[in-house]
């Protein structure tokens, strides 16, 4: 497996709420041999959380990848912050 095999940043920016977050998703290798999603997450300028999730293959992860990449997708995250402000 690659260092890291996929990788989104997304950001939820409204200022009428005052609401600045991110939310990273990634597969990553682990020291078993299979796969690992990644997530972090937090307002913009903080480290925030982060959980790992294991999976036994690359295509598992990549389904729990998508998934949770359109869920983020529907609640307001975009992959470009700049595109993305509250009129």
């Amino acid at each position: 497996m690659q260092k890291t095999l996929s990788e989104h940043l997304l950001f939820r920016i409204d200022t009428t709420c005052n609401m600045a977050r991110f939310y990273c998703l990634s597969i990553e290798p682990s020291l078993f041999g299979d796969a690992a999603l990644v997530r972090q997450w937090g307002r913009i300028g903080t480290r925030g959380r982060a959980m790992v999730d294991l999976y036994r293959s690359e295509a598992e992860a990549r389904q729990a990848f998508e998934r949770l990449l359109a869920a983020k997708q529907k609640r307001g995250y975009r992959l470009d912050a700049g595109r993305h402000h509250a009129a």
